[in-house]
């Protein structure tokens, strides 16, 4: 195995940064260019200068793409740099004037009459997909004006408070006494001792973590409260859909109904994930958990890796499954893709970052040696395998869509739990291994239900002008529904909701982790029956990026979407995990 250091990443493969005023200018001669074939869109255009647009607009969106993320990475490393800062808000501009002024080319795509359209997606090959997905939008199209306005109404607007949100609580410094020694934390650093062994420990900072929100709350809160009006105004108000999150399920291509029966589903099996809460307080001797406990550790101490072995661990992990999945991710460290570093001012958390089919992907992690650090490699490394799967399609299908992107990640990070019990003789360790599986689970699939079951009720309590205070009450509410009487809520955790990045940034996100665990449950579950038989399938399905709606993708894979039961399958492998770790703790 190769050495690696935990260091940042570099961003040269992207642009070279000396030369981003040349590429703004090559970006505006191809934008002026394109312009220029507006004459040319009518419905009897020919296939060759049909195929000749598409193709300008797949160089477009490359070129655009990568200056986006050029600037989203850089800033990212640190969100006080205000040379980055400074770029992203001068790109944001850029390429919200580049897409007013190709916006023409997707607002014709959507107003073509069905039988020229037809002849266009038989030549869109496998970027018919892409012109299908415009398409789904033609019933909440706006004019060219007006769709212009709101663009730029956004850059200026909402997603300039949305930048607010991060650089303010990005830079928040959190306070914890650790053996008498008061530490100075990152919000990632001090979300670490949420699973600590001490429960004094985790209650303080839980408490530090929305003592600091709290200060800051008003603001916050008006920003939350000014992304839900915004998000109203245009959805509901303009484009006429029929909820607030009925335009990220359209995005997503999955029907209002499915989603109303995942989160049914999930609702239904709060009590699993009760009872499991129950049966941790058992084993950590007291009567009842408190929400700082909901993450504590069975075993006395917590195992920890360096840095070089957990990447060890998860790159053999990888390619003993598939040497296709274990090269791919070999890749991102090789080529210095992969940032983590723990420092001030970087943003938090981990992800990972697809930029073009053609380029390794950009990985984000803020590495502190916990088992849990050593699965969140897995999942981010998962994502890049992902896409790195699905480089032989057009820049305009080769991401798959939201429900279906964090079917690797998660596949991998089942995988690492996997190889982690089997090296694992302690019978301490198992269990806590066990144990912080399902404690994933519950905020995998539940939380993250239960966050999308929130935001629509918050969306609504702000469209009928309710106060801030109605929404932290219905915050505690929905935390206690949860819960049940398995576990104690403190009223600071009614503040829970300014603390969700996703909830600001894109709204009703959250329920694709949801969708994305239980259907990997069920994946995994068939990998463990079937063996090395299951293995094509899966990575045609990985493969298939963004090529097809998920239902198309899934129901190749046998899957139905709109079954209530196939959903319950996901929890029913839970359920089986459960099972184990109570062998484990007789």
């Amino acid at each position: 195995m190769n050495e690696y250091k935990q260091s940042r990443w570099s961003l040269k493969d992207i642009l070279d940064e000396q030369k981003i005023d040349q590429q703004l200018e090559q970006l505006e001669q191809a934008v002026a260019a394109f312009e220029a074939l507006r004459p040319q869109l009518t419905s009897d255009i020919s296939d060759s200068e049909f195929l000749d647009v598409l193709r300008r607009y797949e160089e477009l969106s490359a070129m655009l793409r990568a200056l986006g993320a050029y600037s989203e990475l850089w800033f990212s490393e640190d969100t006080q740099n205000q040379a980055a800062l400074n770029l992203q808000g001068r790109l944001d501009q850029i390429a919200a004037d580049a897409s007013n002024r190709l916006l023409f080319f997707s607002l014709w795509v959507k107003d073509l009459p069905d039988e020229s359209i037809d002849r266009l997606m038989q030549l869109s090959g496998g970027r018919r997909y892409f012109i299908d997905s415009l398409r789904r939008f033609r019933p909440y199209l706006l004019s060219e004006s007006e769709e212009q306005l709101i663009t730029l109404k956004d850059v200026n607007g909402i997603e300039g408070l949305l930048t607010l949100y991060e650089m303010i609580t990005n830079k928040f410094e959190f306070k914890l006494q650790i053996d008498g020694e008061t530490r100075t934390l990152t919000r990632d650093e001090l979300q670490n001792y949420f699973r600590n062994p001490s429960p004094e420990v985790r209650a303080a900072a839980y408490q530090e973590l929305y003592r600091v929100f709290a200060d800051n709350s008003a603001v916050l809160a008006q920003i939350y409260s000014y992304r839900a009006r915004d998000w109203h105004s245009e959805m509901i108000d303009l484009r006429h859909f029929t909820e607030p999150i009925s335009m990220q399920n359209l995005a997503n291509d999955i029907p209002d109904r499915v989603i109303d029966t995942i989160l049914n589903v999930c609702r239904q099996n709060a009590p699993l994930f009760q009872r499991y809460f129950k049966l941790k307080a058992k084993w950590l001797n007291v009567a009842k958990l408190r929400r700082y406990d909901i993450y504590a550790p069975l075993a006395e101490a917590e195992k920890t890796y360096t840095y070089q072995q957990a990447i060890d661990l998860v790159l053999s992990t990888f390619n003993n499954f598939s040497s296709k999945v274990g090269e791919r991710a070999r890749r991102v460290f090789d080529q210095d893709h992969l940032d983590a570093e723990v420092r001030p001012g970087k943003r938090g958390g981990a992800f990972c970052y697809a930029v073009l089919p053609t380029l390794t992907p950009w990985v984000l992690l803020n590495f502190n040696g916990r088992p849990r650090d050593v699965a969140v490699m897995a999942h981010e490394l998962g994502h890049a395998v992902h896409a790195m799967l699905a480089t032989d399609h057009s820049i305009l299908t080769f991401h798959s869509a939201l429900p279906l992107a964090e079917t690797a990640s998660v596949f991998s990070e089942m995988l690492m739990t996997d190889r982690l019990l089997h090296d694992e003789s302690d019978n301490a360790v198992r269990r806590d291994l066990l144990s912080s599986f399902i404690d994933d689970a519950y905020a995998t699939v539940l939380r993250q239900a239960y966050i999308s079951i929130f935001e629509r009720e918050a969306h609504r309590l702000i469209a009928e002008n309710k106060s801030i205070d109605e929404v932290c009450a219905l915050c505690l509410s929905i935390l206690r529904e949860q819960f049940g009487d398995a576990v104690e809520v403190s009223d600071e955790f009614k503040w829970e909701w300014i603390t969700i990045p996703h909830s600001y940034q894109t709204p009703f996100y959250t329920y694709a982790y949801s969708f994305g665990q239980l259907l990997v449950l069920a994946l995994y579950q068939q990998f463990r029956t079937e063996g090395e038989s299951f293995k094509p399938r899966y990575l045609k399905i990985l493969a298939s990026g963004g090529t097809a709606s998920p239902a198309k993708i899934l129901n190749e894979a046998g899957i139905d979407i709109t079954s209530a039961k196939f959903w319950q399958g996901g929890f029913d492998v839970i359920k089986g995990f459960m099972a184990e770790l109570e062998q484990l703790s007789q």
